[in-house]
């Protein structure tokens, strides 16, 4: 399993063009520079009023198919 932790920052707006399909996946750089792209499905848990703000923990399997998404701080 691989793991990568990435800060994200997303506003409420940009959190919009998901919900209006606009957006399919979410591009994010993790602490070691890794380039990292996951469907933006997986940050509708995280989404408040504000957008998307934090530390996150991304779980990959060992095929590099996604298993988790935490936020950790």
């Amino acid at each position: 399993m691989s793991e990568y932790y990435f800060t994200l920052h997303l506003t409420y707006e940009q959190c919009l063009a998901y919900y209006q399909g606009a957006i399919e996946y979410v591009q994010v750089e993790s602490d070691n520079g890794t380039r990292i792209r996951f469907p933006a499905e997986r940050i509708r848990p995280f989404i408040s009023s504000l957008g998307v703000r934090g530390r996150f923990r991304l779980l990959l399997t060992d095929h590099n198919k996604f298993y988790s998404l935490e936020k950790v701080m």
